[in-house]
C-alpha cells in the first residue's frame, strides 16, 4: 500500500464514524498528517505507538536497520498537525447539541475553550519529533481523531445495544472490551471517578473524540439538558471540579486503552484493505478483530 492511499484511508474511515450528521462535507481533519515521507512511499511493515517522540524514532530507526521497517505512526499528533489541535475541537459543538444544549450556547462555549488549547500548543517545540523524522529519513504520520472517532462510533453503538442501568453496568460492559481488561492488568482500567456503583446512568455523553477535552462551563449545562452521565477517555482536575458541582456520574474508561481500541478498530479497517505486519509501542498493543 502506498503511503498517499493509507493516509486517504484513514480520513475515508474517520469520517464514516464522525459524530458530526454532515459527514460528506469532511474531507481531512488538521491533527492527522503525512508528517515526513513521500506519498509513493511502499508501506508494508508498521511501528505504531500512541506516542511517537525522538526516543521512539530511534527505536524505530534500529529496528529498520535489523528488519526492516516502513512507516512510524503516532496516534497523539506532533508537528503543524499539533499545532493544529485545536481546530478539530469544532467537532465538539455537534456532540454539545446532540446532548441538548443549543447551536449559540455550543459555538460559544467552543470558542472559548478552543482559544484556550491554541493559545497552550502555540508555545510547544511542534517539529522535534518530526525533525528527528527527516534526519534519520524515516516516514513519519499521526492519525488522532479518525482513531478517536471509532471509539465514539463504537461505544456509542455497544451501549446502545447493552443498555446499562447503573454506572456498574458501565464498568462491566467496559471490562468485556479487551482493550480495558489489559489496562485492568496493568493498574489502569476503567474506574469511576464521581458517583456510585449503584447510581442511575440516565443519559450518557460520551467524550471520546474531538481533539481534547471540552469547555469546563458545560457540565452544568449538560445536566439542565438531561445529561446524568460522562463516560470520557480522561478529566483535568479543573474539569473534575467542575463536573462535581454538576452532580453528574463520571466513568474515566482510561486514555491510552481508548486511544489503542481506536487505532485497533481503524487498523482493522486498513487491513481489510491490504495486510500490514505491525509492531506495537509506546503504549499500544495490536488487538485484532478481523
Amino acid at each position: 500500500m502506498k503511503l498517499s492511499r493509507f493516509y486517504k484511508s484513514v480520513i475515508k474511515f474517520g469520517s464514516q464514524c464522525d459524530p458530526r450528521l454532515k459527514k460528506k462535507s469532511i474531507k481531512s481533519y488538521a491533527d492527522t498528517a503525512i508528517l515526513y515521507g513521500k506519498p509513493d512511499a511502499e508501506i508494508k511493515k508498521i511501528l505504531v505507538g500512541i506516542d511517537i517522540e525522538v526516543g521512539e524514532l530511534l527505536l524505530a530507526d534500529r529496528i529498520r536497520s535489523k528488519q526492516g521497517l516502513d512507516l512510524v505512526i503516532s496516534h497523539h499528533p506532533e508537528g503543524r498537525a499539533y499545532a493544529l489541535l485545536y481546530e478539530v475541537m469544532q467537532l465538539q459543538v455537534d456532540l454539545l447539541k446532540q446532548a441538548g444544549l443549543s447551536q449559540a450556547v455550543a459555538e460559544k462555549l467552543l470558542e472559548e475553550r478552543k482559544a484556550e488549547v491554541e493559545r497552550k500548543v502555540l508555545s510547544q517545540n511542534h517539529n522535534r519529533a518530526v525533525d528527528a523524522a527527516r534526519i534519520l529519513n524515516l516516514p513519519f504520520i499521526c492519525m488522532h481523531t479518525p482513531a478517536d472517532n471509532q471509539v465514539y462510533f463504537f461505544l456509542k453503538q455497544l451501549f446502545a445495544k447493552k443498555k446499562p442501568k447503573t454506572v456498574k453496568d458501565i464498568i462491566d460492559i467496559l471490562l468485556k472490551i479487551p482493550e480495558y481488561q489489559e489496562a485492568a492488568r496493568n493498574m489502569a482500567g476503567p474506574r469511576i471517578f464521581l458517583g456510585s456503583l449503584k447510581n442511575p446512568v440516565g443519559k450518557i455523553l460520551f467524550e471520546m473524540t474531538g481533539g481534547t477535552e471540552g469547555p469546563k462551563d458545560a457540565f452544568d449545562k449538560l445536566y439542565r439538558a438531561g445529561v446524568r452521565t460522562l463516560v470520557s477517555m480522561h478529566l483535568s482536575e479543573e474539569h473534575l471540579k467542575k463536573v462535581k458541582d454538576a452532580s453528574l456520574n463520571v466513568v474515566i474508561a482510561g486514555h491510552i486503552s481508548s486511544d489503542t481500541l481506536g487505532l485497533n478498530l481503524l487498523l482493522d479497517k486498513i487491513e481489510k484493505i491490504e495486510k500490514l505486519e505491525v509492531i506495537g509501542c509506546s503504549g499500544f498493543k495490536r488487538i485484532k478483530r478481523i
